[in-house]
């Protein structure tokens, strides 16, 4: 049997054996997971230590696989939006518009402009979210907890908006084909406002508390490096790419809902290190702030969903006393609605990277083939790569920014 197959802990043995009989010196083995808080989640990394320097690792994963393109396979469109949920749990809402625009896409239905500029504001909320979580987390993770605990309020602030929108606050369900299930309230407009009148300024406190810092300098630049050439031929994408030089982001590459006809800057590193992530991140928000400003200003009138009766829930109260909107009800919660026979492929930038549905049709009321091209499943291959010939503490510095969400790892 090639070595390649053996699992890491005997091909480990094997070198530990080998160096101790060559030079008299130890090596060891270390499980970084699969249930350890530093590693954010159900994933296992198999380390071959020289001390506290790690000399090669092999990751694992699978741990919470749930299967759930063949699931969704065998599911009704509008059943296919809770599993999107969990994907990326950190920004769901961002998920649910890249599903919603993947159907509307195959059914070729132009959303009105509103719409769109709605579905902007909530993605770049939850992209706030997301970026809250991640470089927070990051300081937890190099000593620093008062960051963490001052700027999390204000995650909480973005689910009680999304609790405004549509009732939930982690696993959101947000929205429908051509739009979204109601408009929104007076009160959300005035949680969004309001957001926007706080955050900036402890969010420019939580960067003050950070970026200079020379204890968290120390702990992230030169940890966990990689360059672009390699992450390119990994496949990254998203904060993660942009923080090793290259300038690539599909809102503005392949531009959706309406983002070019917004003003904003794509913040990009050079060293692809652990404190490049964190500062790409960090203006980044800044930047979706200025984003949902402008939607803010530039909202136009019109419908909050596109004309499309086949696919869009009637209201509640004609489904009670038309017959012609209880039988559309019907149709279509019970997935009787056929979506015609295609083939679409539709990029969202997820809050890590490229988030894309691939999605064969065969004119059935199910998908025939549905592929999520997770972010995080894509990039964390390149994770064992980066800390090589790292420290113990860098490894958990590196995985922290990366943001990897295990929900993405087992789709």
């Amino acid at each position: 049997m090639s070595d390649l197959l053996l699992p890491p802990e005997l091909r480990y043995a094997d070198i530990i054996k080998q160096r101790k009989n060559e030079d008299g010196s130890e090596l060891s083995i270390l499980n970084l997971g699969p249930t350890h808080p530093a590693t954010h989640g159900i994933f296992q990394n198999i380390l071959l230590m020289d001390g506290e320097r790690i000399v090669e690792g092999e990751g694992t994963v699978g741990y919470i696989h749930r299967a759930f393109e063949k699931i969704a396979e065998n599911r009704p469109f509008y059943q296919i939006t809770p599993l999107t949920d969990r994907l990326n749990y950190c920004s769901a809402p961002i998920n649910n518009m890249g599903w919603w625009m993947t159907l509307e896409k195959a059914l070729n239905i132009e959303v009105p402009k509103r719409v769109q500029y709605m579905r902007v504001i909530i993605m770049e909320l939850a992209r706030i979210a997301d970026h809250i979580i991640c470089s927070s987390v990051m300081g937890v993770d190099t000593g620093a907890l008062t960051g963490f605990l001052y700027v999390f309020q204000f995650r909480e602030k973005i689910y009680e908006i999304y609790e405004e929108i549509c009732g939930a606050r982690l696993t959101t369900n947000m929205g429908r084909i051509g739009g979204f299930e109601r408009d929104w309230s007076p009160k959300a407009w005035e949680k969004i406002n309001a957001f926007l009148e706080e955050f900036p300024e402890v969010w420019s406190e939580f960067e003050n508390l950070l970026t200079r810092n020379r204890i968290f300098m120390d702990r992230t630049i030169n940890v966990g490096a990689i360059s672009a050439e390699k992450a390119m031929s990994y496949g990254f994408t998203g904060p993660n790419l942009r923080a090793a030089g290259v300038d690539y982001d599909v809102r503005v590459m392949q531009p959706y809902s309406s983002y070019e006809d917004f003003d904003f800057k794509v913040p990009v590193g050079q060293s692809g290190d652990t404190y490049d992530r964190f500062c790409v991140r960090n203006a980044e928000v800044w930047e979706s702030l200025s984003i949902i400003k402008q939607a803010i200003a530039k909202l136009p009138e019109g419908p909050f969903h596109a004309n499309v009766p086949d696919y869009y829930l009637p209201p509640k109260e004609d489904v009670y006393t038309t017959m012609e909107a209880l039988i559309y009800h019907f149709k279509i919660v019970m997935g009787e609605v056929p979506v015609p026979i295609t083939e679409v492929y539709h990029p969202v930038e997820g809050g890590n990277g490229e988030l894309g549905f691939y999605l064969i049709t065969d004119g059935s009321r199910t998908p025939f083939r549905l592929h999520f091209r997770r972010p995080c499943f894509i990039y964390y291959q390149a994770y064992n790569d980066m800390v090589k010939g790292q420290m113990l503490s860098d490894a958990i510095a590196t995985l922290s920014s990366l943001n990897v969400i295990a929900g993405e790892l087992d789709a």
